[in-house]
Parts: C-alpha cells; sequence; structure tokens
C-alpha cells in the first residue's frame, strides 16, 4: 500500500471493526476486531507526535505513545512493542480494556478538530501482532537479590507488581484463592472483550521470567497475612473487590436473584454457556434483568444476552448521560438489543409459590441536586411504580473488598472495609502494600496497574533502605568487635 504521509490529521478516525450484531449475540467470541496492518499504519499516520506528549502524560502508566506509534508507522512493528514494553507488559490486555476514552486519548491534541487517534487499537495491533509473529522479548531481570515478595491475588494490581519487581530481581510468589489465574481479567471480564488467550499469555510470560504461581490458596482462610509476613519480605495485598453490594429490597432471597461476581463467575470462570461441555450450568429464563449503570452492569446484560433469553433490560437510576460505562459497551449492548429503562430503579422483587422470582416492582426516578460525586442525585418519584415480568436479576450496583484479611489481621481499613495506603501504597502494616480494588472498592485494570507499579517501586525502595540499614548495623557491630 502506499500509505500517508506522516502526520495526516484529517484523515477520519478509524473506530475499528466488529462482529457483526447479529452473529456476535450467538457467541462468546471477540466483538471487536481489531485493525488490519493497512487500517493501522493508516491510523498511526495520524499521529502528530507532539514534542509536549501530553497523551504519554495522561496515561497512568505513561506508555510512550507517540514514539511507538512512530515505530509502528515505519513498519518496525518489534521496537513498537519493545517501546511499550518498557512501562508496561500488558499492552494486549489494556489495548482491548483501558477506557482510553478519558486518559490519553482524551489528552490527544486532535480530539476536537479531528477525532483523537485511537491509540488503544494502535496498541492492541501491536501487541497481538508480535504475539501471533513471536517478535516478543522478555525484559532481563536482575541479579537475585535475595528478598521475597509475596503478591495476594493474581489480578492487575498483583500482576503489575510481580512484573515490576521480577525484573528488578526480587523473588515473586502470587498466590491466588480460586483455581485459575488473572483475577478480575479472568473471573469479570467475558472473552468477548477479553480473549482467555490474551491473559494466558501474559501470564505465561511472567512465568518465564521467574514468577511463582499458586492456586487455591484463599490468603486470610488457608494462610494468613501474618504468615505470609513471616515467610516474605514484603506483601503485596491486590485482592480485588469480590463481596458484591446487595440491593437493599425484599425478596432477594428468591431463586433467580444473582450478583453480579456470581453470575460473571459462573460465565467467565466456570464456563456456565457452554454446558454440559463444562459442569456448571448456569439458569438465566426467559426474561433477565440487570440493575446498575457501569462496565459491569454492561458485561452481565451482554453476556446474558447471549445465553437465549427473550429479552435483557437494564435498569439504571440515573439517565444515559450519567452512566459510568463506557460508552463503547453502552453502544455494543444497545446494537445488541438490550434494551433500557433509564430513571428507573427496582423496590421489590415478587415471586410465585415455589420461591422462584417473577417479577420487579420499579419506581420512576428524577435527577435532584447534586450528590459528593458530583452527579444529580436520583429522587424517586412518589405514585410511578410500575412492574417488569422476569425470571432472573442481576445486581451490578458496586462490589467491597472480601473483609477476610481484615477479620484475621489487624490493618488499618476505611468505612467500605477498603485499605487505607499513603500515597505509596503502603498500609498500616509496615511492609505490607496494597492496591487495586481492595483500595479502591472498585476502579479500571489500568489504575489497578497504576497502583501495582506505584507499589513495586515503594517496596524495592522499603527493601533496599531495609538492607541498608541490616548493612550498617553489621559493620557497626563489627568495628566494635574490632575494638
Amino acid at each position: 500500500m502506499n500509505k500517508p504521509k506522516k502526520p495526516s490529521p484529517q484523515i477520519k478516525r478509524n473506530e475499528g471493526r466488529h462482529q457483526d450484531k447479529n452473529e456476535r449475540i450467538k457467541n462468546f467470541d471477540e466483538v471487536a476486531l481489531g485493525f488490519n496492518l493497512e487500517e493501522a499504519l493508516i491510523e498511526s499516520s495520524r499521529c502528530l507526535n507532539c514534542k509536549t506528549r501530553p497523551c504519554e502524560k495522561a496515561c497512568p502508566v505513561n506508555i510512550k505513545v507517540p514514539d511507538f506509534i512512530t515505530h509502528l508507522y515505519n513498519e518496525d512493528i518489534q521496537s513498537a512493542v519493545l517501546k511499550i514494553y518498557e512501562t508496561s507488559l500488558f499492552p494486549a490486555i489494556c489495548g482491548r480494556v483501558c477506557p482510553q476514552e478519558n486518559y490519553c486519548e482524551a489528552a490527544c491534541v486532535l480530539k476536537d478538530r479531528f477525532g483523537s487517534v485511537s491509540i488503544g487499537r494502535l496498541e492492541r495491533f501491536v501487541s497481538d501482532h508480535a504475539r501471533k509473529n513471536n517478535m516478543l522479548k522478555l525484559p532481563e531481570c536482575e541479579k537475585e537479590n535475595g528478598f521475597k515478595v509475596a503478591c495476594v491475588g493474581s489480578g492487575p494490581a498483583s500482576l503489575s507488581v510481580a512484573a515490576e519487581l521480577r525484573k528488578k530481581g526480587y523473588d515473586i510468589t502470587v498466590f491466588e484463592a480460586l483455581h485459575e489465574f488473572g483475577g478480575v481479567l479472568r473471573y469479570g471480564i467475558p472473552p468477548f472483550r477479553l480473549p482467555r488467550e490474551v491473559v494466558n499469555f501474559e501470564i505465561e510470560n511472567l512465568k518465564k521470567m521467574g514468577v511463582k504461581f499458586i492456586k487455591n490458596i484463599l490468603i486470610g482462610k488457608s494462610v494468613s497475612l501474618d504468615d505470609l509476613r513471616q515467610d516474605f519480605d514484603a506483601v503485596f495485598v491486590g485482592s480485588g473487590a469480590g463481596l458484591p453490594s446487595p440491593l437493599g429490597v425484599k425478596g432477594e432471597d428468591l431463586i433467580g436473584v444473582y450478583s453480579s461476581n456470581e453470575f460473571l463467575t459462573r460465565v467467565n470462570l466456570m464456563k456456565g454457556y457452554k454446558f454440559p461441555d463444562y459442569d456448571t450450568p448456569i439458569y438465566v429464563g426467559k426474561r433477565v434483568v440487570v440493575v446498575g449503570g457501569g462496565n459491569t452492569a454492561m458485561d452481565s446484560a451482554r453476556c446474558a444476552k447471549r445465553l437465549g433469553p427473550e429479552n435483557v433490560t437494564v435498569l439504571y437510576r440515573r439517565t444515559k448521560a450519567e452512566m459510568p460505562a463506557r460508552a463503547e459497551e453502552v453502544e455494543n449492548a444497545i446494537e445488541e438489543g438490550i434494551n433500557f429503562e433509564f430513571l428507573t430503579a427496582p423496590v421489590e422483587l415478587e415471586g410465585d409459590e415455589n420461591g422462584r422470582l417473577k417479577r420487579v416492582k420499579c419506581i420512576r426516578m428524577e435527577l435532584g441536586e447534586k450528590d459528593q460525586s458530583g452527579r444529580r442525585k436520583p429522587v424517586p418519584i412518589k405514585g410511578s411504580e410500575f412492574y417488569i415480568d422476569t425470571d432472573v436479576i442481576i445486581a451490578a450496583i458496586g462490589q467491597s473488598p472480601n473483609p477476610l484479611i481484615q477479620q484475621t489481621t489487624k490493618i488499618e481499613t476505611n468505612k467500605w472495609n477498603c485499605l487505607v495506603v499513603n500515597e505509596n501504597g503502603q498500609t498500616s502494616i509496615e511492609n505490607v502494600f496494597a492496591g487495586g480494588d481492595v483500595v479502591r472498592g472498585g476502579a479500571t485494570v489500568l489504575l489497578a496497574m497504576k497502583d501495582g507499579k506505584v507499589a513495586a517501586n515503594a517496596i524495592d525502595e522499603y527493601l533496599k533502605k531495609k538492607s541498608e540499614d541490616r548493612r550498617q548495623k553489621t559493620e557497626g557491630r563489627k568495628q566494635k568487635s574490632d575494638k
């Protein structure tokens, strides 16, 4: 091809190809198909290679965006992916699930006039192409330094810590409570958004670097945090937020009521959609209601749609404009035929004589004054109650950390049971650090990875100082004995 001369910002932004909406609701294959080489080269030509690098500064993990895009434009894809690897070992994951529209692409100087460069799709293309063509070179790890670090959980925060510290020569062991690794990347995000081969590849790379993974170990139950502290020089807690928030309405004990955590785990981890090939069937009936407006709600609704009900309806108590879910995921859900009832909230669940959910009582809302989040608070409209017949309801209204560690260790938490950390990710226990959802109570994969990088640097500084203090004490004792 005759690729455009760089820079060519006037070329229309490429939003990428997608699997046909009528076909994708019948499978769990990836919806976004990604760029081919020609599309990637054309899109890369749009980058102005700004000297001020606003996109790079806006990235929580500071990927060198103009540099990797320039390598891509020059058709040196190996150099492009290695440039990303300088700051992030997980470009295939971030390229798919990071909300670039809030970070690098939001800062792109082309945004208002021509549309931002499709940075996320270019990152995904580079990483996928490099993986499929065996172009990746894992970073060399420094000489073993004798320190051992444990990572609790195998989600994005812990994986980030493991990658950063392993490169610095630390002995890393990752403990996972479930029977497969990846944390929320595995059980929370559907394969049509994040294919399992991508997650598997990234974890295998860490294993090749020497990171040890141990599954079926529930910290706080199988092994206490205090036990880990005896065996390891430092511990990072990245155990996520696996405790669902209830709807708080009458009837939540009925058959057919799921939390999003249970529903998505049954589908994504236990492969309930492949029954009877796998042993965990999942019931959706003919009519499904999902409560919530975030990415988890969209994932739940879109998973449910693929299980074959007659209809799926999302209830959200604010308007579409206030939804915290990625706009792309909302539009994908609408394309797939999912119904939305905005300014609506459930107030009661009703069942039949067998204890099965049969309908949900709802109330209409209106937006009042702004709350602490800066959004207008939804207020019930008196007398606006109505009913929706349903067989299943999925609550996707938030989650908090599992309290096991907090209950078995004296560690500071806030009122939501999240671990309290300082700016370096250090908890109230000197050699215990934390990040991701166990601290934030629910956030993005990218912010979890950022927390992991921050904590990894802090752990490195902490253990280096500890080593230096130990050396000085040893020298002091030696000097005294010599006298």
